[in-house]
């Protein structure tokens, strides 16, 4: 009995595994395939494409620095006997204020002895001078017809005891400006950086007292990019003439310091040369008046305080801009086209931290969008939220027809699976 069910054993598999084919076979899946929809799958934003006359404005960076900045140094030695209530570091000067003074005395007693001096050559002179009144009278009475030489009418020792005078004159002048400068004054209206002496310090030729500058105006030395130079009237100047004041582009300083603020200045020169570490172009814009009337409740303009700066550059007529936002990776976009994405490269020809203007790759009214995209392939069907900002009705959208792979078949949908013909079958019996 075994023996036959060993030999009937591959039989009985065979069998069994040809009924499970006929099944599987017999009842294939019900379910319908899922096919590619033909809807959107994407909503995005556009902005309709125009051209327009763009202002360029170009942004740069400086600190501030003073027209002009000077070590205050005494020209004679003394102590402080006195100070202005001024000279203190922040103070603010006119041009002739006496800043400190120096004790006169011992200057006082120079000019007494340089006085003297000058009286004592002055008698000498006189003398020299009727000296050569008698000997002239004496050449003449000795009846000689002849010019007498000039040792005989003492004009030698007539011009040493002149150049005596000369001297002690030089020497009171001398005196008298040292009494003088021992009023320091102020050279120009300014205001004080620093001060490095106070009232009882005695001091010499050459002390540092302080540091001053200049307040009519100050500079901010302002870099360029290579890119924006195009785009910049420079102000240009040769051997003979001076730049002009329509060649002086408007330039706006803002700080952050305190509050907002703003500074209206104009760019007055281009350096000559561009600088070695940066091989960038410079100009130097100029703020009259930096410590008048301030602008709104903040700071006043220090020295090395750190601005920013928008530039008035050239006119570009009939530019087509888009926003920043809408490139990738600074080579491409993507346009709406019958509601159909599609990518396009572009060629920037200037950019500013907003906007870019674009050389070519792109046309007016094409339709640019503004929705940040992931990874998204051209030829994605969507759909069109708003234009310009403006909301778009689902009912204005373009409706995309279907493509021949996308359209559903006719054939499979009227030819019944093997299950439910089976069904059908028992159902008549």
């Amino acid at each position: 009995m075994s023996l036959k069910l060993k030999k009937l054993l591959p039989i009985i598999v065979l069998l069994s595994l040809l009924f499970a084919a006929y099944i599987v076979t017999s009842n294939p899946p019900s379910a319908k395939r899922g096919r590619p929809s033909a809807l959107p799958q994407i909503s995005v934003e556009v902005k309709k494409l125009v051209r327009n006359d763009l202002a360029i404005t170009i942004d740069s960076y400086g600190t501030i620095k003073p027209r002009t900045q000077s070590v205050l140094l005494p020209q004679v030695s003394g102590q402080i006997i006195r100070i202005n209530p001024k000279f203190r570091a922040g103070g603010f000067f006119e041009q002739g204020d006496v800043l400190l003074e120096l004790d006169q005395r011992d200057l006082l007693a120079e000019v007494k002895i340089a006085q003297a001096s000058l009286f004592s050559a002055e008698q000498s002179f006189s003398e020299e001078q009727a000296r050569v009144e008698q000997a002239e009278q004496d050449w003449q009475r000795l009846g000689n017809d002849k010019k007498a030489p000039d040792l005989v009418l003492r004009k030698p020792q007539l011009m040493a005891a002149q150049a005596s005078v000369y001297s002690a004159q030089a020497s009171l002048s001398k005196a008298e400006l040292a009494v003088e400068r021992s009023h320091i004054v102020a050279p120009y209206t300014g205001r004080i950086l620093s001060k490095s002496v106070d009232v009882g310090q005695v001091v010499s030729i050459g002390t540092e007292l302080a540091e001053i500058y200049a307040v009519d105006y100050v500079e901010i030395r302002l870099p360029l990019k290579n890119k924006d130079l195009p785009y910049m009237m420079l102000p240009e100047i040769n051997r003979f003439e001076n730049a002009t004041a329509q060649e002086q582009p408007v330039v706006t300083i803002y700080s952050d310091l305190a509050t907002r603020q703003s500074w209206q200045g104009k760019v007055v020169r281009t350096e000559g040369a561009f600088d070695e570490e940066s091989q960038q172009l410079f100009v130097v814009a100029q703020i009259d008046d930096p410590y008048g009337e301030n602008e709104g409740n903040g700071l006043p303009l220090k020295i090395g305080q750190y601005v920013s700066a928008k530039i008035k550059g050239k006119t570009i007529e009939k530019a087509l801009t888009i926003p920043n936002k809408a490139i990738y990776q600074g080579s491409y976009v993507y346009i709406v086209d019958d509601n159909i994405l599609k990518r396009k490269n572009i060629t920037i020809a200037w950019q500013s931290d907003d906007v870019a203007v674009i050389k070519a790759g792109l046309e007016a009214n094409e339709l640019l969008v503004l929705t940040p995209l992931g990874q998204v392939t051209s030829g994605t069907i969507v759909s069109i939220n708003s234009i310009d900002g403006k909301p778009v009705k689902a009912s204005k959208q373009t409706r995309v027809k279907p493509s021949a792979d996308n359209k559903p078949d006719k054939s499979s949908k009227s030819r019944p699976n093997a299950k439910q013909s089976r069904e059908d079958k028992g159902a008549k019996s």
